[in-house]
């Protein structure tokens, strides 16, 4: 791993001294902080917690069933037949909890990927667009960069043309 990022800082090293001999224009962008700044995913995100608000309740209310119990339990006055049902009933909330998580979970991360995807693939075009118009040659994500000038990012130009590409509805 290591090594294929030497190869790759290597190569890009060559490829920049090369453009740059040849007067190439240069725009940096931070893709993800680009796409999750867009309205569309700031929607995206308000419409996947009100989604899941009725499930994440519900995990609440067994969280505070299961801290009921366990104060119960603590109870010096409970009978012996009390407190087995009690943490037979503990037992089975916590199974109905940790069930509610995973799925829960796995239903957000699969929307939130789709989503991420879908708006991965617009920024695309959106990126390769803007730099057409402002004579770019090269744009780079900052995650594969180094060092550069301040003034060579564009990732706010590039929040305000996929805002302007992809309006919200309301």
């Amino acid at each position: 791993m290591l090594r294929s990022l030497a190869v790759r800082a290597g190569l890009l090293c060559l490829v920049m001294t090369g453009l740059a001999a040849a007067q190439v224009k240069v725009g940096i962008v931070n893709v993800q902080d680009a796409i999750l700044k867009t309205a569309e995913i700031k929607k995206a995100s308000d419409e996947l917690a009100a989604k899941y608000k009725s499930r994440q309740d519900a995990l609440v209310k067994l969280q505070q069933d299961l801290q009921s119990i366990s104060t119960q339990l603590g109870n010096a006055k409970i009978t012996p037949q009390a407190a087995a049902d009690l943490q037979a009933q503990g037992q089975r909330k916590e199974r109905d909890l940790q069930r509610l998580q995973q799925d829960l979970q796995t239903d957000v991360d699969a929307d939130r990927n789709d989503i991420l995807t879908k708006a991965g693939a617009k920024m695309k075009a959106v990126v390769e667009k803007l730099a057409a118009e402002k004579g770019l040659d090269m744009v780079v994500d900052v995650s594969q960069t180094i060092y550069f000038k301040p003034a060579l990012e564009i990732t706010n130009d590039v929040i305000a043309a996929y805002d302007k590409a992809n309006p919200v509805k309301k």
